[in-house]
C-alpha cells in the first residue's frame, strides 16, 4: 500500500494544542488557510471547488503521540463531553488520541486563490498536515434526524467571556471576535475546577491569560510573544 503524504498544510492562529475548538465547526468566525505543497499546487487540482461551500479534510494528529496505541492495551478515551472522566471506546468519540492519528473536519470554504484555500470552523493547529481534502456534498453528507449518542443528553454549556476592551484591542478585530468565541467553549480541561488556576493560550502571536469560574471566563492579560 503506497505510503500518504500531506498534500498541503493548515496555517492557524493555534501554535499549540491548548485551546483549538474540540469539533470543527464550533467557532464559525476561526479562519485558517490550506497551503498547497508545489505538487500539487496546480490550478486544475482545484477547478471545480468554487462550487461549494464546505469541504473535508483529512489530516493528521501531528503533536500527538501513536506510542499508546502500539500494542491496543488500551481502547478507550475519556471525552471531554462527559466531563473528562468517564471512558467510552475510542471508535464511539473523535477524540484526537487514534490508533492511526488521522482527524476528519468539515468546514466553510471562504476563498479559493493561487495555491490556497481559506477557509472558517477548522479545529487544527498550525502546521497540521493536510492528506486530503474532498467537497461537501449536503445531499449525502448532512443526515438531520441522526442520532448523535452520548452527545445527545450532554448538552455543552457555553461560558460568558469578560474580555476588557484594553486587551481586546491587542488583536485585530476579526482574531478578537474569534477568539472570544474560543474562550466561550471552555478551553480548559473541564475535570478541573481550580477557580484561581491561570492557564495561558497562544493565540495569533500572543500569550493569552485567562481563567474560569463556574460561568464565566476572565481574560486577564494578553502578552505578546
Amino acid at each position: 500500500m503506497k505510503e500518504i503524504e500531506p498534500i498541503a498544510y493548515f496555517r492557524s492562529p493555534f501554535t499549540s494544542k491548548f485551546g483549538i475548538p474540540r469539533q470543527s465547526g464550533l467557532v464559525h468566525e476561526l479562519r485558517g488557510t490550506i497551503v498547497l505543497e508545489p505538487k500539487f499546487n496546480r490550478e486544475e487540482a482545484l477547478r471545480g471547488l468554487e462550487g461549494f461551500d464546505y469541504l473535508w479534510m483529512i489530516w493528521g494528529f501531528s503533536a500527538n503521540s501513536s506510542e499508546a496505541w502500539k500494542d491496543g492495551d488500551s481502547l478507550t478515551v475519556r471525552p471531554p463531553r462527559l466531563g473528562g472522566n468517564k471512558r467510552i471506546g475510542v471508535f464511539a468519540s473523535r477524540s484526537p488520541f487514534r490508533p492511526n492519528g488521522l482527524g476528519l473536519s468539515s468546514v466553510r470554504i471562504v476563498e479559493i486563490k493561487s495555491g490556497e484555500i481559506i477557509v472558517e470552523g477548522a479545529d487544527l493547529m498550525d502546521g497540521t498536515p493536510v492528506y486530503d481534502i474532498k467537497p461537501y456534498l449536503p445531499y449525502v453528507d448532512s443526515h438531520a434526524k441522526a442520532r448523535g449518542g452520548f452527545t445527545d443528553g450532554n448538552d455543552w454549556a457555553t461560558l460568558m467571556v469578560v474580555f476588557p476592551d484594553e486587551l481586546k484591542a491587542r488583536f485585530q478585530p476579526d482574531d478578537a471576535k474569534a477568539l472570544e468565541e474560543v474562550l466561550s467553549q471552555g478551553p480548559h480541561p473541564k475535570y478541573q475546577h481550580d477557580h484561581s488556576r491561570i492557564y495561558g493560550m497562544p493565540f495569533a502571536g500572543k500569550d493569552v491569560k485567562f481563567r474560569v469560574e463556574n460561568d464565566k471566563c476572565w481574560v486577564l492579560d494578553v502578552v505578546e510573544t
